[in-house]
């Protein structure tokens, strides 16, 4: 590993601030008030784009309706190209200003019972390692395909409106822990009991962007059931949440739908449950529903999830991330060593300054060590010239940006693998940008990848052991039957 450099995030370097103070106006002051003015702009424009002006008053969710205007997808734009801001403006979401976000924060915290409010409720996946066929073949898993979409909770949260009737106001919970309002029909209670929509529910999903016949379709794919009604689920076997999910929460919804066809018209996405089968259904996986699922939207793997363990927010071993090795990515904060320029000619003081268009002169690649925002360096990022420049075209700031990377193999010649590779053999990528991260993967994550990345399972492997999982569930269910029938005697 590289010479780990240290970095606390918030007290950049001189050369990530421009300061007015030392502007003057020449040819080179001149450059870099238009860099300072382009990224202030851009800042303003995001936080246009995405609503995110707070509300006056805290029954403002009962006013939002009126404040909602439809948008439009940006020309040749998707939802894999389209950062968070223009994401949230396509399905006319608005960001629920600072009282109302602490208010749901709170609820959420007491549903889920967590002291730290601020941080992401979300359990997150640890990548898939060799050790993990054993931990496949001693417990039950389950498995679903990896959409490469962008991941949200949705809490549904009682409020009152202008009439003070109870109503159930939905929100998208992002990765930054980020409240935001969206504008559909509440999910109906199949009993209509103890309200007749849904409330105190929180779903864990990812929002994906379906190619159908008729157009694109923005889709809300859930995964998984917290909260139902106020009644924690969490301690409860997966197969019992996802019974929970179909039965009183998807099913109610879809036939609400089918009886008002007109509620369709006004969806700013669509909600269904996941496709989950048995871990050791990979050869259906890998044969049938992952082709199919490419067809309509992106996938970028295998998750596994334990039937038996509860939901844990925060990093769960029991989630495991399968990717193939070459698509293993880490998210890492990007710290920038700007290029520099010659001074001007008509520069009296003939200083040299951040030449701002050119190609850096050096990326740094961080990861997050926790405390106070610790980051360590691990590495460098690798940009060609029009890479940079594709960068440069997004209009976003990017120093101390979160970004999503690759390893790209080094060692290969003429198209073939050289013997001897190793780790620090490859090099560091560009994949996205990750707007809706607030900080790089922590150094715990980062190994774990790293391991994934030098175990090299591949999809063949995962097929080979396939049958070894499904015996072993099998002589589990048939134990579990002589246990049940020895009680019942």
């Amino acid at each position: 590993m590289p010479n780990q450099e240290m970095l606390v995030r918030g007290c950049r370097s001189p050369e990530s601030i421009l300061c007015v103070r030392d502007l003057r106006i020449t040819p080179r002051a001149h450059c870099e008030l238009i860099h300072l003015a382009s990224t202030a702009i851009c800042v303003v424009v995001s936080l246009i784009h995405a609503g995110r002006v707070p509300y006056l008053n805290s029954r403002a969710e009962s006013a939002i309706d009126e404040q909602l205007s439809l948008s439009h997808n940006p020309v040749g734009t998707d939802i894999f190209t389209m950062n968070h801001d223009q994401l949230m403006e396509r399905i006319r979401a608005r960001w629920a200003g600072e009282e109302v976000q602490a208010k749901r924060q709170e609820e959420v915290g007491h549903l889920m019972q967590r002291n730290n409010w601020n941080k992401f409720p979300g359990a997150q996946p640890v990548s898939f390692a060799r050790s993990h066929f054993e931990e496949l073949k001693k417990h039950d898993y389950y498995v679903c395909e990896k959409t490469d979409g962008q991941r949200y909770l949705m809490y549904m949260a009682k409020g009152i409106n202008d009439f003070d009737q109870p109503v159930s106001y939905q929100y998208l919970i992002d990765r930054k822990n980020q409240y935001y309002y969206v504008d559909n029909p509440p999910f109906p209670n199949p009993d209509k009991r103890p309200e007749e929509f849904h409330i105190d529910t929180i779903l864990d999903g990812e929002l994906v962007e379906d190619r159908e016949r008729s157009g694109s379709v923005i889709k809300f794919l859930v995964f998984d059931v917290l909260i139902y009604n106020g009644k924690d689920l969490r301690s409860r076997p997966l197969d019992k949440r996802l019974g929970y999910l179909k039965m009183f929460i998807i099913k109610p919804y879809t036939d609400m739908l089918k009886a008002n066809p007109a509620y369709r018209k006004d969806l700013s996405f669509e909600v269904k449950d996941k496709d989950t089968e048995f871990a050791y259904a990979l050869h259906k996986m890998f044969e049938d529903i992952i082709p199919k699922v490419k067809e309509v939207h992106g996938n970028d793997g295998l998750i596994f999830t334990c039937r038996e363990t509860p939901y844990v927010s925060g990093t769960d071993k029991h989630i495991l991330k399968w990717k193939s090795p070459e698509e293993n990515t880490v998210d890492f904060l990007m710290h920038i060593t700007w290029a520099v320029a010659d001074p001007d000619p008509d520069d009296t003081d003939q200083a040299v300054y951040n030449d701002y268009d050119a190609l850096p002169s050096e990326i740094g690649l961080y990861i997050y060590h926790g405390n106070s925002g610790d980051y360590a360096r691990v590495g460098n990022l690798y940009l060609t010239e029009d890479e940079w420049e594709q960068i440069k075209s997004k209009g976003i700031p990017v120093q101390d940006s979160i970004v999503e990377c690759y390893l790209e193999d080094t060692s290969m010649a003429n198209g073939h693998s050289v013997n001897g590779e190793t780790f620090d053999s490859r090099r560091w990528r560009f994949h996205r940008f990750r707007e809706d991260k607030e900080e790089a993967n922590h150094v715990t994550t980062f190994q774990s990848v790293k391991a994934s990345i030098e175990d090299h399972v591949t999809e063949k492997e995962l097929l080979e052991h396939a049958e070894e999982i499904r015996a072993a569930w099998k002589r589990r269910r048939e134990e579990e039957a002589k246990r049940n029938k020895s009680v019942a005697h």
